[in-house]
């Protein structure tokens, strides 16, 4: 499904302001009478009130508004799938999450900047199939090699360092897993292999070299990111409310500062044939990365995408049309000689003689 205005969605939003609008004007209306009526009076002129009437026209009234509101929005629903062909590169991103990807030394973190500038990535790719592998001690492939970039995005913004088992750093494991994925996919357009590594430097695991020296046999290019400052900066802890309760510390009591491992994330490019790229604030980025990806080999990928979409807002319609009509015409009140009192009176009786 996709929206033709889906700006209009957020009006959703406003909705409890019935709900609200309407017990502020229920209690006004209490206030009111009571200042010209005695209960014994009031309770008199409204025997026939049905409470249940007024909540019945309320919920129809919202659902309406509920309704209306998305059917502004123009649903549209494919009705067809077809194999559509792009053209583009394979490419896995390999994003380290361990602990000290949350040092501040680069605003607003390691992490978050490191994620604002994959994103910046994904919005520039037109057909490539992207992937990405997470890793500290171990490696975890977060999205397999696609071209739905919204999913991506999903999944890559819910990435954080706490979802990981453990808290160190493993390059190996995360090359081998992506050598892994390179050799099962089908390959045969010749389309460019890249790995884009991103992380602080801080290798904590076995040698990588073997790994590297595979990718390469395999033709893989790599290209490397460094998130950090040689200075560093402590590791922070912040508590489920995002208060911030100290820094990380070592066996002996110390705080831990955690700096950019450059010299690591250089080799990892220079054996890769591919180049490094140094993020040591909020304003460094990627781009130079950008044009390097477009003289890249690119094959073509057959993807199954919905097609020939139609907007739906009709049914949208008519449903909010009957809600809106009970809203109008549902009664509050009930007569001994309505049929909805009848009705209320005989279930009524019939419980009693059960």
């Amino acid at each position: 499904m996709i929206w033709e205005n889906s700006t209009y969605l957020w009006l959703l939003l406003l909705l409890p302001l019935i709900y609200a609008g309407y017990y502020w004007y229920k209690k006004y209306q209490v206030k009111k009478r009571s200042g010209y009526f005695d209960d014994r009076l009031i309770s008199q002129l409204r025997k026939n009130y049905w409470n249940l009437g007024d909540k019945v026209r309320l919920i129809s009234l919202t659902i309406a508004s509920a309704l209306f509101i998305i059917a502004l929005a123009g649903p549209k629903i494919g009705t067809e799938v077809r194999e559509v062909q792009r053209k583009g590169v394979n490419m896995i991103v390999a994003l380290d999450l361990s602990r000290s990807m949350n040092a501040e030394d680069v605003r607003p973190s390691r992490l978050d900047k490191a994620k604002f500038e994959i994103n910046r990535l994904i919005n520039r790719l037109q057909g490539d199939r992207v992937g990405l592998i997470v890793f500290t001690d171990e490696a975890f492939m977060q999205v397999p090699l696609t071209t739905d970039y919204s999913a991506f995005r999903m999944l890559l913004d819910i990435s954080n360092t706490d979802q990981m088992p453990s808290s160190g750093t493993n390059f190996y494991s995360a090359m081998e897993l992506a050598r892994e994925t390179f050799q099962n996919i089908d390959n045969q357009n010749n389309a460019a292999n890249v790995l884009l590594f991103v992380a602080d430097g801080e290798n904590h695991g076995p040698s990588y070299q073997s790994a590297l020296r595979d990718l390469g046999n395999d033709g893989v290019t790599i290209f490397s990111v460094g998130i950090g400052t040689r200075e560093g900066a402590p590791i922070p802890i912040y508590n489920q409310n995002g208060q911030l309760t100290g820094y990380h510390r070592d066996a002996e009591g110390r705080t831990v500062t955690t700096r950019l491992g450059s010299d690591s994330m250089e080799d990892i490019a220079r054996q890769g044939g591919g180049e490094y790229y140094e993020i040591r604030s909020g304003s460094d980025n990627i781009e130079p990365f950008f044009s390097k990806l477009d003289e890249l080999e690119r094959g073509e990928f057959s993807t199954q995408e919905f097609a020939d979409y139609k907007n739906q807002y009709q049914f949208l319609l008519f449903f909010g049309m009957l809600f809106f009509m009970v809203t109008l015409f549902f009664p509050d009140n009930i007569s001994e000689k309505s049929i909805i009192n009848r009705w209320l009176s005989g279930f009524n009786q019939q419980s009693e003689d059960d």
